[in-house]
């Protein structure tokens, strides 16, 4: 079994790693981390030693805790969301867990959602954390 973790090492990325933990160990699975970043000029190079960064730190939390883990930093040029969707199916994973955060509707229709977008295209269950 392996448990996709869209990780940007935000707020909630913590309640993230501890759900991801609990998943791995009671299904005896692999943590896949991953980081999405658009490329092109919107991605600097500051942006990706801060992904790298933060998944590196990631990846110690989960070790620390005798999780099995791997990090991934994709620049496909794809959104977050499509990235997610396609590189679970890649992968076959089983479950993936990403946060979320409150919009309003006119964000959302402005801005799109990554969580929207992952939860209606994903060919595996979705965990949410808020």
């Amino acid at each position: 079994m392996k448990i996709l973790v869209g990780y940007r090492g935000a707020n909630v990325g913590y309640d993230m790693l501890q759900l991801a933990a609990k998943h791995a160990q009671a299904f005896a699975a692999e943590v896949i981390l991953m980081t999405s970043l658009e490329g092109g000029q919107k991605t600097t190079q500051g942006k990706i030693r801060e992904a790298e960064t933060n998944l590196e730190s990631a990846k110690k939390i989960l070790d620390d805790q005798g999780v099995s883990c791997e990090t991934h930093l994709l620049v496909r040029g794809h959104t977050a969301g499509e990235d997610i969707v396609t590189f679970a199916y890649e992968l076959d994973c089983s479950e993936i867990i990403i946060g979320v955060k409150s919009r309003s509707k006119v964000g959302k229709l402005m801005f799109g959602s990554t969580a929207q977008h992952v939860v209606l295209q994903a060919a595996c269950p979705v965990v949410t954390i808020k």
